[in-house]
């Protein structure tokens, strides 16, 4: 992946084609003050790591359905299924209302 470095003035004279960049080349451009990075631009749309739970859903039935059993997890799966659970743990409570 390439990278460009810009300060914020050159990003500001011509945002829509450094984010068409981005969009459709996969640039990263860091933004610079004083030739000093202050943030980086890059595309959102890269795939995170890892498996959708819907995709390892599927292949478990799939999986299920060929070998008449279902697959058995590894030792470390309930400790996994924990550590995915406690990074994404929202409130279940409202915000308060003024």
């Amino acid at each position: 992946m390439a990278t460009i470095h810009m300060s914020e003035g050159e990003l500001a004279r011509d945002i829509h084609a450094m984010l068409a960049k981005v969009q459709q080349q996969g640039v990263e451009i860091v933004i610079e003050r004083d030739h000093r990075p202050v943030a980086v631009l890059k595309s959102s749309s890269a795939e995170p790591p890892g498996r959708k739970l819907s995709d390892c859903i599927a292949l478990a039935i799939a999986y299920e359905e060929e070998l008449g059993h279902a697959p058995v997890p590894d030792i470390d799966f309930a400790a996994d299924v924990q550590a995915g659970i406690d990074l994404r743990r929202d409130s279940l409570e409202p915000p308060p209302w003024d």
